[in-house]
Formats: C-alpha cells, sequence, structure tokens
C-alpha cells in the first residue's frame, strides 16, 4: 500500500477513536464559541472532502465543490461511522496511480476554478486539511470537557512537542 494512502488511513483512525467515545447529542453539540460549530460537521466535512476525491471521474476530475454534506452524519454517531468506514474502506481500493494528474474544481473565495494536481497531492493537501480540522474538533472537545487519550490529536506530526522538565 502506499504511504500517502497508510498516512491518510493512520489519520481518519483518530475518527474512529472519537466517533466509538462520543454521544450523537456530544457529536452535534453546537454550544461551544466563537463558531458554534459542533464536532459532527467537522467531522462530516472531513470526510466529505475524501468522498470528492474518491469521486474522481473517468476524466481524472475531482469537485471539490460538489461536497454531499450529509447532516445525518453531523447528528449521529452511527451515521459518521458508516461514512468513515466507506471512505476507509474505498481508500484501500483506490485504483489510480497516484502520480496521475488529475484536474481538481475547488472555490478560493472568488468563484469555482480548475487546477492541474496529482492524486498524490490531493489526497496530501486532504491528509493536512483532516489535521487542521481535528485541532478545531479537539478545541470543542475541550469547551465540552471531552477529553481523548491521544496527546498527538490535532496535532500537525511536524509541530515541535513542549517538553515538560521537572524543575
Amino acid at each position: 500500500m502506499n504511504v500517502i494512502i497508510q498516512s491518510t488511513l493512520n489519520t481518519l483512525l483518530k475518527s474512529q477513536h472519537i466517533l466509538a467515545n462520543l454521544s450523537s447529542a456530544q457529536l452535534s453539540n453546537t454550544s461551544v464559541p466563537p463558531y458554534y460549530s459542533s464536532i459532527g460537521s467537522h467531522i462530516r466535512h472531513i470526510l466529505d472532502f475524501y468522498d470528492c476525491i474518491l469521486a474522481i471521474d473517468s476524466n481524472k476530475q475531482i469537485d471539490f465543490t460538489a461536497r454531499s454534506r450529509n447532516k445525518e452524519v453531523e447528528n449521529c454517531c452511527d451515521k459518521a461511522i458508516e461514512y468513515l468506514n466507506s471512505i476507509i474502506e474505498r481508500l484501500k481500493c483506490i485504483n489510480y496511480d497516484l502520480d496521475d494528474i488529475v484536474t481538481v474544481r475547488d472555490d478560493l473565495g472568488i468563484g469555482a476554478m480548475d487546477m492541474p494536481y496529482t492524486l498524490a497531492s490531493a489526497l496530501s493537501q486532504a491528509n493536512s486539511h483532516t489535521i487542521h480540522h481535528y485541532a478545531i474538533i479537539n478545541y470543542i472537545m475541550s469547551g465540552l470537557s471531552i477529553s481523548i487519550d491521544n496527546s498527538d490529536f490535532g496535532y500537525n506530526p511536524t509541530t515541535p512537542k513542549l517538553i515538560k522538565t521537572n524543575s
């Protein structure tokens, strides 16, 4: 299996851990300021990003503006786990050369545009995007007094670790 796929799966497994330890009420809670978003909305957004990549068409086009935005995934742990498992299985079965040039459609703030990527770069971007959203999820969980046993959750692997000393 390709190292980018392995890294992506490793990152997504953290979503499994979160979803296995939350109630649907916690998943959908929007009470944490300043943005009042839910853990579920971020999980759904992460998975939608991968779903767009995995929906690559025969012309090797990926459309990030065509996300499904399934509200059930945001509000129900079982639906979120089902969606996550579907993404994981589809990633394991990717049958494109990751060095292939693909066309990615996205809206960067001034309208949709098409850009050349490799499939590897789209997956790498999705992985970094996931970690970024994990940081937001970690913030929301802190506001809801929910903790998980993973000190790396929400941190990019290149982020320097704070070393605590007993002085």
